[in-house]
């Protein structure tokens, strides 16, 4: 059985430098006219669950997420050079998507709060993209539960391989691991974001790695672990 690998973007593949946080709120304002007041978490959330609270925060009740999400890519899209220039790779993290891109028994796609262009700009910015199946991906337009959109995306491998995978998730924060143990994946976790390694474990992380510049243990943990 071959193995379906579901990267998390944000600070598991790379920092963004706040690009996309500044593209939301110029998004935000530009459509409803209503002045930033206050910033959501966004870590290991979904844009359509972020959607919804600051809409709800902001007291805007005449616009829908397609919408802004609309605007926000059009802003994305005119800053994207930002990414490079301001954003990094995280450590090792081409070197394992080439790897695993050439081991016949992995399927490599995204699982992101992203909506799917703001994902795909983000990994354009790096050179990044060749080494994934991004159709199949799970992203933040998919539902508001991170869950989901691991189901989505299993669901769309599945379907487009003709075959049964056996699932990994990888990503730096608590919802990333709860989304695979949900859908009974492998859930491999880096440290490389905001939250700590222990509390990476605590949530029930197969794996847990400070990072991926052990080329060698961060492939072993994702086709071998579970």
């Amino acid at each position: 059985m071959r193995r379906l690998v579901m990267w998390d973007v944000d600070y598991t593949l790379l920092s963004g430098g706040g690009v996309a946080a500044r593209a939301w709120r110029a998004a935000f304002t530009e459509v409803t006219g209503v002045a930033w007041r206050d910033t959501p978490v966004f870590g290991g959330r979904t844009d359509t669950d972020i959607c919804t609270e600051v809409f709800a925060t902001h007291g805007v009740t005449d616009c829908t997420p397609e919408r802004f999400f609309a605007r926000y890519v059009e802003v994305v899209h005119e800053v994207r050079h930002e990414f490079a220039e301001q954003g990094a790779l995280m450590p090792g993290v081409r070197e394992v998507l080439a790897r695993l891109a050439g081991d016949p028994g992995v399927v490599q796609t995204l699982v992101t709060g992203n909506v799917p262009q703001v994902a795909a700009a983000k990994l354009a910015a790096f050179g990044l993209g060749g080494e994934l199946d991004t159709e199949v991906g799970g992203y933040g337009t998919d539902h508001a539960v991170r869950a989901v959109l691991v189901r989505r995306c299993l669901e769309r491998a599945q379907a487009k391989y003709g075959e049964t995978f056996h699932p990994v998730v990888i990503g730096d924060t608590v919802n990333d691991v709860t989304a695979a143990l949900a859908n009974g994946a492998v859930a491999v976790a880096v440290a490389t974001g905001r939250t700590a390694a222990a509390d990476l474990a605590a949530a029930g992380a197969h794996v847990v790695l400070p990072d991926l510049a052990d080329t060698d243990a961060a492939v072993q943990a994702l086709v071998t672990s579970g």
